[in-house]
């Protein structure tokens, strides 16, 4: 099976949710749905919103809750990225400009802040507490990893732990909170939430990495940034951990120059690409994301044999292979 054919089983739910997206990002203030038009319509795949509606029909709900509760992890994801855009400087956001880039920084971030609001809005009108309180939590774990990956910027001393942890905190529990929410919603025993939790967790684990080891495989216009994105910004990733790591001290320190000048050029990119490759930390790092895949796979041993369950395995495949 492949991803595609997931999209399609849930092409109409996932139509139910693009209206829902549409009607609550309206104002009376023009530019607020301008802004966010211009992120949530570029090219996004949606997810979140699909792991959502697979994890709640899965537990057996299929109530109309589930299409406001999608459009919650999306506007909450949304307004992640236009805060780190901001906090980036980044020009480029999935293939063009970024939204910091053509309406400014201060309006982007409270942009960024609306979606979050009406994210809880629409929360209360599903007035269901236990979600609220894992939705609640998530925010503090994403603003806590969003500060520690600030301290860690153009840190060439950071180890693979703390690497693990900002992911932990800006993607994988996103991801863990709407495979969780779905379950919440099918009202399923804990042991299943909790079940469910740990794959969205693993697979956003996984998702994270290959997006950094993507920054050093594809090209700009294929995967919407330009190589070396993270080196200009002083992130240092898996990829780049791994070659400082197994790489002499004469090359350490070809390493640590460019990432503590941050040179973003070309030719800087193409002498960090080249010690990645020649100390496979791109297979490396795909093999820590393989790892995380495989205990994905094993929470769903809770749930008997079914097509969510065979769709959510191959949402988990799909992470190890995916090239945009």
């Amino acid at each position: 099976m492949l991803i595609q054919d997931v999209f399609s089983a849930y092409k109409d739910d996932l139509q139910r949710v693009e209206k829902c997206i549409n009607d609550n990002v309206n104002s009376e203030i023009k530019l607020i749905p301008e802004i966010a038009h211009h992120l949530i319509d570029s090219g996004g795949k949606r997810f979140r919103p699909l792991l959502l509606l697979l994890c709640s029909r899965l537990c057996g709900y299929q109530g109309e809750s589930r299409f406001p509760m999608a459009t919650v992890m999306e506007f909450i994801h949304t307004a992640t990225l236009l805060h780190d855009d901001v906090i980036d400087q980044a020009l480029i956001r999935r293939g063009k400009d970024s939204a910091n880039k053509i309406f400014g920084n201060s309006v982007s971030i409270l942009v960024g802040d609306f979606l979050c609001f009406k994210a809880f809005m629409l929360m209360s009108g599903i007035g269901n507490n236990d979600i609220f309180g894992l939705v609640s939590q998530m925010g503090n774990i994403m603003s806590e990893g969003e500060v520690f990956q600030l301290t860690k910027c153009g840190d060439v001393n950071i180890t693979e732990n703390e690497y693990l942890s900002i992911i932990e905190k800006k993607t994988a529990v996103l991801i863990s909170a709407s495979c969780a929410a779905g379950a919440i919603l099918g009202d399923a025993p804990r042991e299943k939430i909790d079940a469910l939790k740990r794959f969205g967790r693993n697979v956003g684990m996984a998702f994270q990495i290959t997006d950094d080891v993507l920054d050093y495989m594809a090209k700009g216009e294929e995967f919407g940034k330009s190589i070396g994105k993270d080196l200009e910004e002083g992130k240092i990733t898996l990829p780049l951990i791994f070659a400082i790591r197994d790489s002499p001290e004469e090359e350490k320190n070809t390493i640590r120059g460019i990432i503590t000048l941050k040179k973003g050029s070309q030719k800087a990119a193409r002498e960090i690409i080249k010690l990645i490759k020649k100390y496979k930390a791109i297979d490396s790092s795909l093999q820590v994301a393989a790892g995380y895949i495989s205990e994905a796979k094993s929470q769903l041993s809770i749930f008997n044999d079914c097509s969510e369950k065979d769709h959510l395995n191959t949402v988990a495949e799909y992470i190890l292979f995916r090239n945009v």
